[in-house]
This record gives structure tokens, sequence and C-alpha cells, in this order.
């Protein structure tokens, strides 16, 4: 007589209990995205490697793009932490930006997963508009906020495109250090806000109260 509990049964949907976090999955898709690339990595083979049921990363994530989002904005989070970027001497902040860039796309392993197709482009893309631009906007405030943001992210998606995704020999032969310093300046620029012109002022003084 067998008098052991039988095995609790593998469930589907949302677990119950303590899951494995979002986070060894995730791990788990990086490594065999690194290896085997995003085509040929399957979320079956994930949830293999995570020790859970394929539904979970359904629950988590919706779909395999879905999950290679959250790989790409784990190694983007990593290295461009926009709260540690924003944070200390607003005159070094050009410099913290161009060093934040040059450190996360001079790692192997990111530049690998970015070398995966138009995935990896939108996710990109995704990153510098609703995490970099909108806490920038956050950040500098005031009513050009949206325009001076706009220029910086500009420049480091310049910065992006001709260093690491379609290199020119000039941009990609420069150290990060002859990186920022050739680039710092621009970015001084970008982040200064813009003085008001006479017709501005004239329009914001017809809206005020006192105009009437």
């Amino acid at each position: 007589m067998n008098n052991g509990a039988p095995a609790p049964a593998r469930t589907r949907g949302r677990p119950r209990g303590n899951p494995p976090t979002r986070e060894s999955i995730v791990s788990a898709a990086r490594a065999l995205f690194l290896e085997r690339g995003y085509r040929r990595t399957t979320v079956r083979a994930v949830a293999e490697a995570a020790g859970v049921d394929p539904a979970l990363i359904a629950y988590h994530f919706g779909s395999k793009k879905g999950l290679f989002a959250d790989v790409m904005q784990f190694q983007c989070a990593n290295a461009l932490t926009v709260d540690d970027v924003l944070d200390g001497d607003p005159a070094a902040l050009p410099d913290r930006l161009i060093d934040a860039v040059t450190d996360l796309w001079e790692d192997a392993d990111f530049l690998q997963l970015t070398a995966q197709g138009g995935e990896a482009a939108e996710v990109i893309r995704e990153y510098l508009e609703r995490e970099l631009l909108t806490r920038l906007v956050e950040f500098l405030g005031g009513r050009d906020a949206t325009a001076r943001a706009t220029a910086v992210v500009t420049i480091l998606g310049g910065l992006i495109y001709t260093r690491y995704l379609n290199p020119l020999p000039t941009p990609a032969a420069l150290t990060p250090s002859e990186t920022r310093h050739i680039l710092t300046p621009a970015l001084r620029a970008a982040l200064a806000p813009r003085p008001r012109t006479a017709a501005a002022a004239r329009e914001g003084r017809r809206g005020s109260p006192a105009s009437g």
C-alpha cells in the first residue's frame, strides 16, 4: 500500500502560492536568445529552462515577442538607469547620458541581442520614447521641456545609429571618452532652456489676465 501523498499536478494559467518570479523567466529567456537567437528560441524551450509551464509565460508576457521585449528592457534598465542618470550635478548630465549609452552598447551581450531583427529595433524605439524621453520631459519641466528632451533623444539616437546599428567608420572608431568629448557640447546646448522670442512674449502678455 502506498501511503505517500500524490505529487501535485502542474496547473495552467495563473499560478498559486509562490510562483517563479518574472526575473527567473527573463534570465532563462536571455540565455536562450543569446545562444539560439530570437527565431530559434521557442516559448516551450524557455519554459523548460525556467522550470515553468508555458502558460505562465503567456500569463506574464503575452507572447514570445513580449518576453523578448522584457529581456531587452531588462538589459537597458541595468545599464541606462534613468534615475541614476538624472540624479546628480545637472552640469554633468550630458556626460552621464553619453556614458550610459556607450556603457550599454559596448556590452557584447547587448549588441548580440540588438542584432536580432525588427523585434530588437522596436524595443529600442519604445525604450527611448516611453522611458528616456518621457522621463526627461518630467525632469526638465517648463514650457520647452518637450523640445529640449526631443533634441537630447535625437542626438542619442543618432549616436546609437551611426556608432552601433549602422556604424559609420569615423564615429565607430572613436573611444567612448572621445565620443563624450565630441557630443557633450551638443547635449548641453540641447538641454539649455530656450530663450523666449519677442513674438512669444507678446503672445504671453496678450493671454495674461492683466492684458484685458
